[in-house]
């Protein structure tokens, strides 16, 4: 401070330092990658041969669709959300849910058009996401939620030995229709944001 000037124009105290970011090396993006390090062991027993590696298969895809629910939540929760988290979840989201869609049609027990319609949507509604991230954010609805719970279910019953084709197709159908109404959805939304952005007078 300058001699003889009062200490209130000295101006006001330097503000408290910004909270350190989370650590990439946390609880959250550890069970995330553990979900794309399950992916090729989930695919290898699934074309295996016998009841047990069918069940086994499925043991392994449930804990990895469990981890998703459990990664998102310590992330928001105690505030590990980091970049890498931001990048790494969606990419083992599509990779599990894509290594068994593909696998199911490979094997022959899934319509591969039904494969198709899925993961374009979940790619493309990626990569919109991305383009459309400079304009704002896309939130989460709960109809995206609705069709990440139906998927999951659908998945797993195509994935359980047994005569239980009504439930497996009725599950898949949901999960499709879902699928594709909720893409329509961040299409709308997407327009609309861009919209929005494209009509704000310049400051």
């Amino acid at each position: 401070m300058t001699a003889g000037t009062p200490d209130s124009a000295a101006g006001p105290p330097d503000p408290s330092p910004h909270p350190a970011p989370p650590s990439v090396y946390n609880i959250a993006n550890a069970l995330t990658l553990i979900r794309i390090a399950l992916v090729p062991v989930f695919v290898w027993l699934l074309f295996l041969d016998g009841t047990a590696m069918r069940l086994a298969a499925f043991v392994v895809f449930a804990i990895a669709s469990i981890t998703d629910k459990i990664d998102g939540d310590l992330a928001r929760s105690r505030g590990l959300v980091t970049d890498f988290g931001k990048i790494a979840d969606p990419i083992a989201d599509k990779a599990l849910t894509g290594g068994a869609l593909i696998s199911l049609s490979v094997l022959g027990e899934l319509w591969w058009w039904v494969t198709a319609v899925i993961l374009v949507r979940e790619v493309g509604i990626t990569l919109l996401r991305l383009v459309v991230i400079r304009h704002g954010v896309i939130p989460a609805s709960k109809g995206g939620k609705l069709k990440t719970a139906l998927q999951v279910f659908a998945i797993g019953f195509f994935i359980l030995p047994g005569p239980l084709d009504p439930v497996r197709w009725a599950l898949m159908a949901a999960a499709l229709v879902v699928t594709i109404v909720t893409g329509v959805d961040y299409l709308v939304q997407a327009w609309r944001l861009r919209g929005a952005r494209r009509d704000r007078p310049a400051a």
